[in-house]
């Protein structure tokens, strides 16, 4: 909390729909915000599962058209929110659907900010730079991870610079966020696990962050001990509905945390393995956060002891020390569980990248430029930024 005079934002959607049957309400919620022809903004995976398909028939069948642009990319770029724009202004659209995970949702932000307030989405890189509001917008979210779906980051790949342009606006919040925990029972393990350590990343940067209130933090909290009780379930079995509905809220909150306490190290760096390898970024989270958490721990030491407790450690008898470094084992344990590769020249094998040690220097000096560093807790020199990276490849 401050100890000098300063003001707090809390920043989320007018209305959130959580729970079981939650996208049957998408036409008439559209409608609500004044939307008559959507352009929905989604990916050829979720095309390719006929979840497309299923939006776009529910659409139809009260009687809204809804035109399709699904060539959104994992690490969306700058290129995707230009195409997007084109075919809103082509096909006369009036508002926004995306569908998907943080690369649909954030492609979408992008989208709504460049039809709104004209320019290109460089235009917007930094914080609150647009002027004009968003057309209607809903975001239905088919992950439990991201949060994009209730966020005022848009994060967007710039093809030029092969970096990751963090956009963080007021703006792009969407009207309505809806999570569905039916429509995440066909994510594979790995897509579960990638994006559940992604929240867990949320959850932990936003409550070791400089400007984290009590708000953020019973929001990190609960994340935390949701995400340490349902993350391997889901990732076990994803049929299992409990678990799913439980991510959905645990994922959600870790949104409230850092939509308002923003976010560390973690996110600057994986930002920048993402935009140069083009690797998923939970995973890259993941990879990191053990590492960035334990140059941060001597920050605010309690504050590890009590995540060690929100994760299942038993620190009963520990000294703060001990205690500290059980959130740090619990960390890389839940990691391991869910089957994140042990550091990220395994990350880029699976992916077919090539992950090398030649490009620290690089991706160091685009990581001390991320706005996500900004509130990291302990501050964080070039060098312990390289040495990081060295650590975890």
């Amino acid at each position: 909390m401050a100890v000098r005079e300063e003001v707090y934002g809390f920043f989320i959607p007018s209305v959130t729909l959580i729970g079981i049957g939650a996208h049957k309400e998408i036409p008439a919620r559209i409608r609500s915000l004044g939307g008559k022809k959507p352009l929905l903004v989604t990916d050829k995976g979720i095309t390719a599962i006929g979840m497309t398909k299923q939006i776009a028939d529910i659409l139809k069948a009260e009687g809204m058209e809804c035109v399709v642009y699904d060539e959104t990319i994992p690490n969306p770029t700058d290129k995707n929110v230009a195409d997007g724009v084109k075919v809103y202004k082509d096909n006369k659209c009036d508002s926004l659907i995306t569908l998907g995970g943080g690369s649909s949702h954030d492609c979408g932000k992008g989208v709504g900010l460049v039809v709104a307030n004209g320019g290109t989405i460089h235009d917007y890189e930094g914080v609150d730079k647009s002027t004009k509001a968003m057309p209607p917008y809903i975001a239905v979210n088919t992950t439990a991870g991201t949060a994009s779906e209730m966020t005022r980051f848009c994060i967007i790949t710039d093809t030029s610079r092969k970096v990751k342009m963090a956009i963080v606006d007021w703006r792009v919040t969407p009207g309505i966020a809806l999570d569905d925990p039916l429509l995440m029972m066909g994510m594979p393990p790995a897509l579960t696990a990638a994006t559940g350590m992604d929240a867990l990343t949320h959850s932990i940067e936003a409550y070791v962050s400089t400007i984290a209130t009590p708000i953020t933090d019973a929001c990190a909290e609960k994340s935390i001990r949701l995400i340490s009780k349902f993350l391997r379930r889901a990732v076990a079995n994803g049929q299992d509905i409990e678990a799913r509905e439980g991510m959905c809220y645990a994922q959600y909150m870790g949104g409230m945390a850092f939509n308002n306490a923003s976010l560390g190290h973690v996110h600057a760096m994986a930002h920048q393995l993402g935009g140069f390898y083009d690797l998923p970024h939970g995973e890259c989270n993941a990879i990191l956060l053990p590492y960035v958490e334990e140059y941060n721990l001597i920050s605010n030491i309690d504050r590890f002891c009590d995540m060690a407790e929100w994760l299942g450690a038993d620190i009963t008898g520990l000294s703060k020390r001990d205690a500290a470094d059980a959130c740090l084992a619990a960390i890389r344990k839940l990691s391991s569980d869910v089957g994140i590769p042990a550091g990220l020249i395994a990350l880029g094998e699976r992916y077919g990248k090539k992950v090398s040690e030649k490009d620290i220097p690089t991706m160091t000096a685009n990581a001390q430029k991320d706005a996500c560093g900004l509130t990291n807790p302990r501050c964080m020199s070039d060098a312990a930024v390289a040495a990081i990276y060295k650590a975890a490849l």
